[in-house]
């Protein structure tokens, strides 16, 4: 679900920018109207750095009975490292509705309130909580579709990809 973005920075910034309000129709030789963009705020992704390292001695080496042990490890290291990376993406899904976590505007991923410029509050939830049906993803795509800027503007989002655990 994530893009794969390589960077030599210690940090990323986004800052979520504010567009224009609808145009209005201009009669003839009137002014045009000035609008004024602005931003709202600036998240900041520190990037982490995972490591793991493994030692084997020459004699272990050596003596292997059963093929080369540091082969085998390799194998293993490059699992675990793969593992740490699913699991640290997956946090954000897991830690969505936790206020321990909040992006930018200051809330949770799943929240009811994400505050905008000057469109009010929007929300990325069922306005009443439903279990997984086909009802509730039509109403989950329903909203995804409604979703508008910071201005009002519709931005014409669309549901592309359905992540469920592996429990359910």
């Amino acid at each position: 679900i994530f893009e794969f973005n390589s960077s030599i920075k210690a940090f990323e910034e986004d800052v979520l920018m504010e567009g224009f309000a609808a145009a209005a129709v201009k009669g003839e030789g009137t002014a045009v109207g000035y609008d004024t963009a602005s931003e709202q705020y600036t998240s900041r992704y520190d990037h982490d750095t995972v490591a793991l390292a493994f030692a084997i001695t020459e004699e272990a080496e050596e003596d292997g009975l059963y093929g080369s042990l540091a082969k085998k490890y390799v194998k293993a290291l490059a699992r675990s490292m793969q593992h740490t990376k699913e699991i640290t993406a997956a946090n954000i899904l897991n830690n969505g509705f936790s206020s321990s976590f909040t992006g930018g505007d200051g809330k949770e991923l799943f929240a009811t309130n994400h505050p905008t410029g000057g469109d009010g509050d929007q929300s990325n939830e069922l306005a009443t909580s439903a279990d997984f049906s086909e009802t509730s993803l039509e109403q989950l795509l329903i909203n995804v579709s409604k979703v508008s800027d910071d201005r009002g503007i519709p931005i014409a989002a669309q549901g592309v990809c359905l992540i469920v655990p592996t429990d359910l």
